[in-house]
């Protein structure tokens, strides 16, 4: 029987170029947006699930909000009456300094939190009883190598990615032994939410990862896709891991 993962944030980015390659690999795919603007995106993955005989359907839904978390799985279990795997990819940012600390409002840091952090941990909850049917299931959460060293595009964007991070592991004791959770915590990545923002500061840190990086390049989401897809499928031994996806940054101790 076809497999059945559910991806937030589907539409774009990371969570978009994981709901191709688990087509690619015949699984249907229920996916969430949450912009008017992605549901064209949204619409073309489903013509192009059917290219390739398997299903992917769609659902406007906002990971805050608990309701929307748990309508979502029930519309993987209602059509296809299985969840395999989830890939938490939601989440949200905004460029600001970290050295500017009063460009930081309280508004930021509940936004950001509520969903990087409290929108993994309803989805999971959501999709829980039917990933532990049969013989189990994977959850990956889509975190960030800012919330290792505490960089990136805030700092309640790092905050709330470690806080992410520390949620992956608490998960994957208590969703034991059926599901296994883990996390992937990319470094910049092309397409992703620092280009859409600002392609200047995009540029600027495209060349300091290339010149610092053992590996010397900036990640495609379709690495990180491919990363995803072998945690939710292989990797039978690993629970509670948060893997660096970022061309070898961490050997140099760059933050």
């Amino acid at each position: 029987m076809t497999k059945t993962v559910v991806i937030t944030g589907g539409a774009s980015g990371i969570g978009r170029a994981c709901s191709q390659y688990f087509m690619q690999n015949g699984w249907n795919v229920v996916l969430s947006y949450l912009l008017d603007s992605e549901k064209a995106a949204a619409d073309a993955l489903a013509e192009e699930a059917k290219g390739r005989n398997v299903q992917s359907i769609s659902l406007q839904s906002d990971v805050t909000k608990d309701d929307d978390c748990r309508g979502l799985a029930a519309l993987a279990t209602k059509t296809f009456g299985r969840i395999d795997a989830l890939v938490s990819s939601a989440g949200t940012t905004r460029l600001v300094p970290h050295g500017d600390l009063d460009a930081l409002t309280m508004d930021d840091f509940m936004k950001t939190a509520a969903v990087n952090t409290a929108g993994p941990f309803q989805i999971v909850r959501a999709c829980a009883e039917a990933l532990k049917a049969g013989e189990g299931g994977s959850v990956v959460i889509v975190s960030s190598y800012g919330a290792i060293w505490g960089t990136g595009s805030s700092i309640a964007y790092a905050a709330s990615k470690g806080a992410t991070n520390t949620l992956t592991m608490s998960l994957a004791r208590v969703l034991a032994p059926k599901v296994r959770v883990n996390a992937v915590c990319p470094a910049l990545i092309a397409g992703g939410f620092v280009e859409r923002m600002d392609k200047q500061v995009f540029d600027a840190r495209v060349e300091l990862q290339e010149a610092r990086a053992p590996l010397q390049m900036v990640g495609q989401p379709e690495d990180v896709a491919a990363d995803v897809f072998w945690l939710s499928t292989g990797a039978r031994l690993m629970t509670g891991s948060v893997l660096s996806l970022d061309s070898g940054l961490h050997l140099n101790g760059d933050s």
